[in-house]
């Protein structure tokens, strides 16, 4: 054949092949940039949300979806499926597991983010190391399809609790739940937790011009609420009313003012004071007990619901001695609760207020102080919760040792609320004392002895008070008074509740000691 013809056959070869190639080049380049598109909406968007700090969406594996394993590397097909109720997340290099189960709390039956984590490591396999790989996949169990809305459960006013009492902070922390499924196993079937407490500090999200920025302890409280319900506990959400060191520092015209100086009054050299007779003081804690009850706790608690009493007492201004110059210190309690169970009762939750265990005695310096005139205050409210911890009786009944005296200092406080409450279908339920503090027989014996007073004089359930929410003793007594049934407590339960825990706690052997 002539070179010529040769060489024409393959140029024109040649051009097929090239033409071929471009072909399929311009199908591979196609099928790579469709692929890349969808890896970026599936992926990247949500990992972006995610690294942003805003609330992260999840990957769901209805439907296949890319994924990548190094940058640059081709997408390729999602080899993990969710169960029900999961999703899976692809990570970016560098994340941990505990970040993501953080920013995806919220979205979670979890109320921890280190439950949360502790899941999604069971459900992933348990990975190793600290830092996740890029398109690392990661399961999310708990994934909630709407934010949770819970309910007050109504019980009557003479419902039994039996509770102790968490911080804001412990309530919101791993140990405060592992505090609350113990208690639960003994025989508690309530938690007094601090929406507020008498430094001021608002435990919960609350959006009022007075709250200012503040730290969220518990973050979601119908969630919280929820998984109290869960375990068959009655929520209480304490509220200290008057007593609040961070709005007066943040507004010092609403604070006690001073005679002599006219700045805020302070007690005992402390700036710690709202005024109670300040219309925008009640309206702000009157709103913040409404929000409680909006996110379904079963009982709200006043503490701190009075006036100073210890300081220069003269130097004290307020603004009812303008505005209402006949009024005592307690009949501006007794219109402050009147006004504030008229808003709170209609939502279905209890009213309980803590009081001195001294004003038992009605002794005309306390009322005069505090304002709190039993009678008055049983009007308006559903439950009393005398403080009568023995070891504060200090100066009493000549005993030198009250702390060391539990029988007679709860006994004789309990005769006196029922006397003076006597007719007004008001319900006593005592707080008691938790804490070895001015006794040297604190013991499980010691609370024994307390709740059995308490019962026999009149009382219905009570509420266990420890500031540093160690409760190894009541734990130690809750058996030997479950044991003898209805010596100690009737043991009341909440209507109609299953049981189950929102979310089972993943380390079995996470019991308080």
């Amino acid at each position: 054949m002539p070179a010529s013809i040769r060489e024409a056959l393959t140029t024109v070869s040649t051009e097929k092949n090239l033409r071929r190639f471009s072909s399929i080049l311009i199908i591979v380049l196609s099928c790579l940039a469709l692929g890349f598109v969808s890896w970026r909406l599936a992926f990247e968007v949500p990992a972006a949300a995610a690294q942003s700090g805003q609330s992260p969406e999840i990957v769901r594996t209805s439907n296949p979806v890319p994924r990548v394993s190094k940058p640059g590397d081709p997408p390729a097909l999602l080899t993990t499926i969710a169960p029900p109720g999961s999703a899976v997340y692809v990570a970016k290099r560098g994340e941990t597991v505990n970040l993501v189960a953080h920013r995806f709390l919220s979205q979670t039956s979890y109320l921890t983010s280190s439950e949360l984590t502790e899941a999604i490591r069971q459900a992933s396999g348990n990975p190793q190391g600290t830092y996740l790989k890029a398109g690392q996949e990661l399961i999310v169990p708990g994934i909630l399809a709407n934010p949770i809305v819970e309910k007050t459960i109504p019980v009557p006013r003479d419902f039994e609790v039996r509770a102790v009492y968490l911080t804001g902070v412990m309530a919101g922390s791993d140990r405060g739940l592992r505090i609350i499924r113990r208690w639960r196993e003994l025989g508690g079937n309530a938690v007094v937790f601090d929406v507020k407490d008498s430094d001021g500090s608002v435990n919960i999200a609350f959006d009022h011009p007075l709250a200012g920025g503040h730290h969220v302890a518990i973050h979601d409280l119908p969630k919280f609420t929820h998984f109290l319900h869960s375990q068959g506990m009655h929520a209480i959400a304490r509220v200290a009313i008057f007593r609040d060191e961070r709005l007066v520092v943040a507004h010092p015209e609403l604070a006690v003012k001073s005679s002599k100086t006219d700045k805020p009054w302070r007690e005992n050299g402390k700036l710690v004071w709202t005024d109670p007779s300040q219309p925008k003081v009640q309206q702000y804690d009157i709103a913040l007990a409404k929000k409680a009850a909006e996110s379904g706790v079963d009982e709200v608690q006043f503490d701190y619901v009075r006036f100073p009493a210890e300081g220069d007492q003269k130097d004290a201004t307020f603004l009812f001695q303008t505005q209402h110059p006949t009024w005592h210190r307690s009949e501006v309690i007794a219109d402050f609760l009147k006004q504030a169970y008229a808003e709170l009762h209609p939502t279905g939750v209890l009213l309980s207020l803590d009081v001195f265990g001294i004003m038992a005695w009605q002794r005309p310096v306390d009322l005069a102080h505090t304002g709190q005139d039993i009678v008055q205050m049983a009007k308006y409210c559903d439950v009393l919760s005398p403080m009568i911890y023995p070891s504060h009786f200090f100066g009493m009944d000549g005993i030198a040792h009250p702390g060391d005296a539990p029988e007679h200092f709860i006994g004789e406080s309990m005769k006196r609320f029922e006397l003076i409450t006597k007719g007004s279908d008001v319900v006593i339920r005592p707080w008691l004392q938790a804490f070895r503090w001015r006794t040297k027989t604190y013991s499980p014996t010691y609370i024994e002895v307390q709740v059995k007073t308490a019962k026999d004089t009149g009382g219905i359930g009570f509420l266990f008070w420890n500031a540093a929410n160690d409760y190894s003793k009541p734990y130690a007594a809750m058996p030997e008074m479950r044991a003898v049934k209805g010596q100690y407590f009737r043991g009341d339960e909440l209507p109609g509740i299953v049981q189950a825990g929102l979310t089972p706690p993943t380390d079995k052997a996470g019991i308080d000691k």
